[in-house]
C-alpha cells in the first residue's frame, strides 16, 4: 500500500515514530498493535502484560494484595525481569498473542489466569508501581529502533504524551466480552463481561493515570468492524504524518 510505504519512509527520516494505542480491555488494542507492527516494521509492547507480571509475582511470593503492600509491590516492579516477544507458531496454538518471559520463564499462560485478572487492577492502581513501570516503558520506547507501537490504558495520556499518533479503541461490553471469552479462562461470556466491566470501573476511577481518552487521540469504535476495517481507519489517520 502506497500510504504505508510513505510512512515507512517517514520513519526512516525522523528515526522515531511513536504510536500510542489506548482503550478498554477487549477492544482490539493488541491485535491492531501487532498488525501495525508487521506493516510498519516497528516493535510493539502491550504494557498491560507488565502489570500482570507484577501481579503474578506478588501472588507467587506472597506479597499482600488485600490490602496492597505498596512497598512490596513497588519493589517487584522495580526489579521486574520482563521480556515480551512475538509468539512462535508452536506457542500460538494456545491463542496467545505474544510470549512473556519473567526471570527467563514463560509465564504467558499464567498472566491470563482468573486470579491475575482479579487482582491486576489493584496492582495497577498503586502509584509507585505505575511510576516504576512507566519509567521502564519510556526506556523501552527510547531504545526501540525506529520507535515503537505501545498499547495500554495510559499511553497517550501519561507514558508517551508526545506520541506522533494516538489511537483510542473502544467497543461495547457485550462485544468485548465475546472476544475476551475466546482468549481468557473465563468460563462464560457473561463472566467475561462482568470482569471487563469491573476492570473498566476500577481503571477509570483510580487516582493515578486513570483510563481516559488522551488529548488529540482518534477514537475508533470497533463493535461492527473487522480487524482489517479498523486498520483501514488507522492507516487513514496515519496518512497526514507523511512527509510532503
Amino acid at each position: 500500500m502506497a500510504e504505508l510505504a510513505g510512512i515507512k519512509a517517514l520513519n526512516t527520516q525522523k528515526n522515531r515514530l511513536l504510536i500510542a494505542i489506548d482503550g478498554t480491555a477487549g477492544a482490539g488494542k493488541t491485535t491492531i498493535g501487532q498488525m501495525l507492527s508487521a506493516r510498519l516494521n516497528l516493535n510493539y509492547l502491550d504494557t498491560g502484560a507488565m502489570y500482570r507480571a507484577v501481579t503474578l509475582l506478588a501472588l507467587q511470593k506472597g506479597v499482600s494484595l488485600a490490602p496492597p503492600d505498596e512497598a512490596g509491590l513497588t519493589e517487584l516492579a522495580r526489579t521486574l525481569n520482563f521480556v515480551s516477544r512475538n509468539a512462535t507458531p508452536e506457542e500460538a496454538v494456545d491463542q496467545r498473542q505474544y510470549t512473556v518471559l519473567v526471570d527467563g520463564r514463560d509465564v504467558s499462560e499464567d498472566l491470563r489466569s482468573p486470579v491475575v485478572e482479579k487482582w491486576v487492577s489493584v496492582v495497577a492502581a498503586v502509584p509507585r508501581v505505575r511510576s516504576e513501570l512507566v519509567e521502564r516503558q519510556r526506556e523501552i520506547s527510547l531504545n526501540a529502533p525506529g520507535g515503537i507501537i505501545m498499547m495500554g490504558r495510559d499511553i497517550g495520556s501519561v507514558v508517551l504524551p508526545g506520541a506522533d499518533l494516538k489511537i483510542y479503541l473502544d467497543a461495547s461490553p457485550e462485544v468485548r466480552a465475546k472476544r475476551r471469552s475466546k482468549q481468557s479462562t473465563d468460563k462464560t461470556q457473561e463472566e467475561a463481561r462482568q470482569n471487563l466491566e469491573k476492570r473498566d470501573r476500577v481503571d477509570s476511577q483510580r487516582a493515578v493515570a486513570p483510563l481516559v481518552v488522551a488529548d488529540g487521540a482518534v477514537v475508533i469504535h470497533t463493535d461492527h468492524l473487522t480487524r482489517e476495517q479498523v486498520m483501514e481507519q488507522v492507516e487513514a489517520v496515519l496518512a497526514p504524518l507523511l512527509v510532503k
